[in-house]
């Protein structure tokens, strides 16, 4: 283990010197990987669901003003996702032309992704966009092959794997590679306006924040037994977010941003959590039936973060059809309080105010508030699509070799949100130095997998995966 991985404190210290993208690194001498501004640069799309198709439409929104770029490779376990994403891609008015994917760089397997990067040449753009079990042996070989890469948060699930991601990023550094990661959040333009005026003391010392993602169920959180008409290594896959060991969960893949956004406005990472969490319902609807769900989910969760200064950070997630559902994040501090998101990612409508009264409506004007981001024509955002945004500042990195490297602190938000997750499951104080150094290593064979192979998690005799048991499972979560 490096000395790293045995004390977090360096990794939550440098991660957060720097927000919108900029990097913990600067001042180290660059190696020559780099792109001049009209050579075209290749793009790699290992992971083709949802997020890695936007992913790629985000890069390309920018080619035209920070030279070209081309989709030149794809990869997935899933042919039919690779299609999919394919065929929305060669159709996008914007895309379509940037699309040069004949079906000798098409690859499905568990290795496809070292077929995709094969393909490549140094300076190239790999976007790792499959669930997070994945990232780190992917992220290595990439390194090895000296692709740049842009890599979707949360990166990790357990402490092994956030271990992996900071030794493989050392060979990163030292060859100049830009590393992005999905945490678009920070590279907002009205979030980082708020942020300047809160480190300009606007509302005092913070005293605490709170964060909301209050939801109906979303992606695959909650999952019926498996049918037998898919092995369990590919179902799981197919219904990733109702697995630990492959996306931290639901609360991990969909929770990050509110908890690392409070962190950016912070400055900080925090150094303990603890929890509740629990699973009121265990049934879901399939084809207009009621079945059993057997997920390792819990549907609510209410984290306790704290700083090292003493300071909070309320984080409160539920996937239930009709409660009140809230999707925002606030700070309260001992001059004023501000509203950091309002209703969801973008746009964030940040505003703050002279006291502890937040006007729920971002069009009021109220006596009490203090600043709000500027808003065009009958409330039109002005902020970009900070999707976009971070994408700019990647290409813009390459194209220039500025240093651009955001790990450090993409590690830090994974691990964070880790520990919530981890004081839920088990019911006990977790801390950021338990968690990065946690010895449950949740996918141990991950670089051996294969095709409708065995998975890592087995159900039962009765098709139920092993769950989260607060107060009897103490040092793992299942």
């Amino acid at each position: 283990m490096t000395d790293m991985a045995k004390n977090p404190l360096p990794t939550r210290r440098s991660a957060i010197k720097t927000v919108a993208g900029a990097s913990a690194l600067a001042g180290i001498a660059i190696p020559h990987v780099h792109a001049q501004v009209n050579e075209e640069l290749k793009i790699s799309l290992i992971g083709c669901g949802g997020r890695g198709t936007g992913a790629v439409k985000n890069a390309m929104s920018v080619s035209g003003t920070l030279g070209p770029l081309k989709l030149h490779a794809m990869a997935d376990v899933f042919e039919d996702k690779l299609d999919r994403s394919l065929k929305t891609l060669e159709k996008d008015p914007v895309v379509g032309e940037h699309v040069d994917v004949p079906k000798e760089r098409q690859f499905i397997g568990f290795d496809g992704y070292r077929q995709a990067m094969d393909s490549m040449n140094p300076g190239d753009i790999a976007i790792l966009t499959t669930p997070l079990a994945f990232r780190w042996p992917m992220f290595e070989y990439a390194v090895e092959k000296g692709l740049n890469v842009f890599m979707e948060k949360p990166l990790s699930a357990d402490g092994f794997s956030s271990r992996k991601l900071l030794e493989i990023n050392k060979k990163a550094v030292e060859k100049g590679l830009k590393v992005g990661v999905g945490l678009m959040c920070r590279h907002c333009k009205s979030r980082n306006e708020l942020k300047k005026r809160i480190d300009d003391g606007a509302i005092g010392d913070i005293t605490f924040m709170r964060s909301y993602r209050m939801q109906g169920p979303i992606g695959s959180c909650f999952t019926a037994k498996n049918n037998g008409e898919m092995s369990e290594l590919m179902y799981q896959i197919r219904n990733f977010h109702s697995f630990l060991w492959l996306s931290g969960g639901a609360f991990s893949d969909f929770n990050i941003h509110g908890i690392d956004e409070m962190c950016m406005i912070k400055n900080a990472f925090p150094v303990e959590a603890k929890a509740v969490g629990g699973r009121h319902y265990k049934m879901l609807e399939q084809n207009g039936e009621m079945v059993e769900a057997v997920d390792q989910n819990f549907d609510s969760y209410g984290v306790e973060y704290t700083f090292a200064d003493g300071a909070k950070a309320f984080f409160d997630g539920r996937n239930m059809k009709g409660c009140n559902q809230e999707f925002a994040a606030y700070a309260h501090g001992t001059k004023g309080s501000a509203v950091i998101s309002s209703a969801g990612h973008v746009p964030a409508r940040s505003r703050l105010y002279k006291d502890q009264n937040i006007n729920m409506n971002y069009r009021a004007t109220p006596e009490n508030l203090l600043w709000a981001f500027p808003m065009g024509d009958r409330g039109m955002s002005l902020e970009g699509n900070p999707y976009d945004i971070e994408w700019e500042v990647i290409i813009d990195a390459i194209r220039e070799n500025k240093v651009h490297n955001e790990l450090e602190r993409g590690v830090a938000a994974s691990v964070t949100t880790s520990m919530g997750r981890m004081a839920a499951h088990t019911g006990q104080v977790i801390t950021y130095d338990q968690m990065l150094n946690s010895d449950h290593v949740m996918a141990p064979n991950v670089t051996e997998l294969v095709l409708n192979g065995e998975s890592p998690l087995m159900p039962d005799e009765n098709g139920r995966y092993p769950v989260p048991e607060p107060g009897i499972k103490k040092d793992r979560e299942y």
